[in-house]
């Protein structure tokens, strides 16, 4: 079997092109599994994996364990609120408390930018990178290209914009690695407030009229605009942002051409894109959730063939 050319899943940016490839073709895998009557597989039946989310988390999370049930793996799951850390435990004397139980592999998603690199330096188990602040969500961004992949044959050569609050989005910055990292061409679009100042150092095009960036692309990745993360007001009201930059049936169907809809979640619906839009036939929403399931499979049995 081929192997991953790393040990943990810390960001993207650390995967090459061979290594996404060996996740999507394992993924095609556990995606027919996960569509017959029995979904489970005994793969993993001897490895236990913790989720350490120390930031609130639903779809994730979910995606998660239901991938690490349907390989047979032993489940810890561990949420900061009822923890230790509320009492001013350190992040590496929580996680060695829970490796003292044997611990193989641990699935971390934490406010601050880094932490999973950090941990992988400090603990003797995998790390999973599921979402380190404003940084990467790894795993969010493979589905979102497997989901192109399946819709389009390939990523490469195909045009991409991700739409919305890039500046607090750590799925925006995964994306662009993954993407270019295939061979597509990638824009963001969104309020210059929301724009990141070094974004033209990683080889993207801007644009801040929506309707030219939808002409523009084949896929267009809509974000929710990150309100927790923000300390300021980065533009007027919620309505003047939706009006801008949310997408409207109305909108879609002015376009010369038909364009892909895809959305990370969760969806504010009536602000980025409305119910009509996330419900629509050029919408691939529910695929991707689908979809995370099966590539969240593959990450977690491609790490665990290296324990």
């Amino acid at each position: 079997m081929s192997k991953l050319s790393v040990d943990h899943l810390l960001g993207v940016k650390f995967l090459k092109h061979d290594d996404i490839n060996l996740i999507f073709d394992t993924a095609d895998h556990f995606k027919k599994v996960i569509n017959r009557p029995i979904k489970k597989v005994p793969s993993l039946r001897d490895i236990t994996i913790a989720n350490l989310f120390f930031e609130n988390s639903t779809r994730t999370k979910l995606s998660f364990e239901l991938a690490q049930k349907r390989l047979s793996a032993d489940v810890i799951n561990f949420s900061s609120g009822q923890s230790s850390l509320n009492k001013g435990e350190t992040l590496i004397d929580t996680v060695n408390n829970i490796l003292s139980m044997k611990v193989d592999m641990i699935v971390l998603r934490h406010p601050k930018a880094g932490a999973a690199k950090f941990l992988s330096n400090h603990v003797d188990a995998k790390i999973i990178n599921a979402g380190d602040g404003a940084h990467e969500h790894p795993t969010q961004a493979l589905l979102d290209s497997y989901s192109i992949r399946e819709k389009f044959g390939e990523v490469k050569g195909k045009k991409v914009v991700i739409v919305g609050d890039i500046l607090h989005s750590r799925v925006a910055l995964s994306n662009i690695f993954a993407l270019q990292t295939q061979g597509a061409e990638v824009m963001v679009c969104g309020p210059r407030t929301l724009i990141p100042k070094y974004i033209h150092k990683l080889g993207v095009k801007v644009e801040s009229n929506l309707r030219n960036a939808l002409e523009w692309c084949d896929v267009a990745n809509m974000l929710r605009v990150q309100n927790e993360r923000m300390d300021i007001s980065y533009f007027p009201s919620t309505r003047e942002y939706s009006l801008q930059y949310g997408i409207t049936k109305d909108l879609l169907d002015s376009l010369n051409k038909e364009i892909t809809i895809m959305h990370p979640g969760p969806i504010n619906r009536g602000v980025e894109i409305t119910s009509e839009v996330a419900d629509s036939n050029q919408s691939i929403i529910l695929n991707q959730v689908e979809n995370g399931v099966a590539v969240r499979m593959a990450v977690i049995y491609l790490l665990a063939s290296k324990i």
